[in-house]
């Protein structure tokens, strides 16, 4: 795949996940076969202002392909924020929320709002890929509501105004993360432009993948809750396709292990304060249905240093 002049090996992209995509798991899917991951989205806005806390979500992730995603809803505050986004991070490209359907975002005209106003995605994309020189690529998702379906129409004027490439998300924001995605408009997308097109939206498997390629034509498959506490995804979709073999699913030692890596990630880069109250999210993710994981999440929620959590696996996370 292609984005302007990037090239990228690999097509799967982790999804940016405001609170879920830091780093610390950037860090371990890229290692683990993400091609492409892309930042917690930041405010075009806070960038501007020099937010400290906007501006440390962007660090780049140290493998692969990374861009960087920013919201707002001015394209000169856009613009401006773009190359602010890609001066603090060194990202590879830079991202553009048009999809997030969290009420106040969409209430100030931010995130999937924007798909209500064609004219105005324009004008930001246009803004945007004049300001810098890296690629600028839009998240989308099929439209607003049931009577506002039109991915097609803004991936077409994403494309026409300079954008690189475009992920659709194939659910309307009315529909936030219910019901099931619509595969067949990211199919309509792909075949109104010619800029690629990432596939997003109940992929959860290789055979998810697979067949979201050969249902869609999608240059890539965009992967988000599907990674959530399971990070094994890319390489067990990437040695599926190796081999035509599903490797199987990790075991109890495998998931000790890769949560403490994860732990020890976020004690570098974020401070213990700060690290183990993220890891609390993130041990129910990786534990969900293994034996007795309910009351292992609730002792972890009271765990205060890393050497806590660490005595607290190795007791209770046994074969």
């Amino acid at each position: 795949m292609k984005l302007g002049n990037l090239e990228i090996t690999g097509d799967l992209v982790l999804a940016p996940m405001a609170g879920v995509t830091d780093l610390a798991f950037r860090t371990i899917c890229a290692e683990l076969g993400a091609a492409v991951t892309v930042t917690e989205m930041v405010s075009s806005r806070a960038l501007i202002y020099q937010d400290k806390k906007s501006r440390s979500l962007l660090h780049k992730t140290p493998l692969g392909v990374c861009g960087a995603q920013i919201f707002g809803n001015d394209p000169s505050v856009m613009a401006d924020g773009a190359a602010l986004a890609l001066e603090a991070s060194g990202a590879d490209f830079i991202d553009i929320n048009m999809g997030c359907p969290v009420p106040k975002i969409v209430n100030n005209g931010e995130g999937s709002a924007l798909m209500k106003n064609p004219l105005l995605v324009g004008q930001i994309v246009e803004a945007m890929a004049k300001a810098v020189k890296k690629p600028v690529t839009v998240k989308i998702r099929k439209g607003f509501n049931d009577d506002m379906i039109n991915a097609p129409e803004i991936a077409h004027i994403v494309e026409e105004s300079g954008g690189a490439a475009v992920a659709v998300h194939g659910r309307t924001r009315e529909q936030f993360y219910s019901g099931k995605a619509d595969w067949d408009i990211i199919r309509q997308v792909v075949e109104r432009v010619n800029i690629p097109v990432i596939g997003n939206g109940d992929v959860c498997s290789a055979e998810d993948v697979i067949a979201m390629e050969q249902q869609t034509g999608c240059e890539a498959v965009m992967i988000g809750r599907g990674a959530r506490g399971n990070p094994w995804i890319f390489s067990r979709i990437n040695e599926y396709r190796r081999t035509g073999v599903l490797p199987p699913k990790p075991d109890v030692a495998e998931i000790k292990r890769m949560i403490k890596k994860h732990a020890q990630l976020q004690l570098r880069y974020k401070g213990e304060y700060l690290g183990i109250r993220e890891m609390r999210k993130h041990v129910a993710w990786y534990t969900t249905g293994l034996k007795d994981s309910a009351v292992l999440r609730n002792e972890v929620n009271l765990t205060e240093s890393m050497d806590e959590l660490f005595e607290l696996l190795d007791k209770k996370m046994v074969d």
